[in-house]
């Protein structure tokens, strides 16, 4: 027996999520992080805006990024071969209606981009600024950059917590 095999044959409720809704491990997992991402990252924008913490600031994006990738990841594997999300939102008032869809379509438009925006953002900050991380002729560029990959990942963060909602929690 596979590995997605076990996992597909337990019992729903040992698969049961963290929240108390329909969702999986795995989209509690994400809806959480995603949460998470959002506030370290405003932490890193503050530290860098107000604090001139460049090098700090580097680090965190870089390491928020790999945890982003790998979320991403694994959150892709799980929706693709172990959890069938569909079946966990039909009971949703917003399922019939399209609803969860049309927020699925909406969210998937920001998902998608984001991660590209900011290994853009940081692979162009690490190639002109290195590790040491000092202002410098592409700061203003960074900067145009990074509000676009944060905005991003905002946007991305709220229209997944609405899908969530509309998919898992709503009764």
């Amino acid at each position: 027996m596979s590995i997605g095999a076990a996992v597909v044959s337990l019992p729903c409720n040992l698969l049961a999520a963290i929240l108390p809704t329909r969702g999986s491990i795995m989209l509690d997992v994400i809806f959480l992080a995603t949460f998470a991402i959002v506030v370290v990252m405003a932490i890193s924008i503050y530290l860098v805006r107000f604090r001139r913490k460049y090098k700090l600031h580097a680090r965190i994006q870089v390491a928020l990024c790999v945890v982003l990738l790998i979320a991403i990841t694994a959150f892709e594997i799980d929706l693709r071969f172990f959890t069938d999300w569909r079946s966990l939102a039909q009971p949703s008032p917003y399922y019939e209606s399209g609803w969860v869809d049309r927020c699925l379509f909406v969210h998937l438009c920001f998902a998608v981009p984001t991660p590209l925006l900011w290994i853009t953002t940081i692979v162009l900050a690490l190639r002109r600024f290195g590790w040491e991380a000092v202002p410098g002729r592409h700061s203003a560029n960074h900067r145009i950059l990074g509000r676009v990959a944060a905005s991003a990942m905002i946007m991305t963060t709220f229209t997944g917590w609405a899908f969530y909602y509309l998919a898992f929690a709503a009764t």
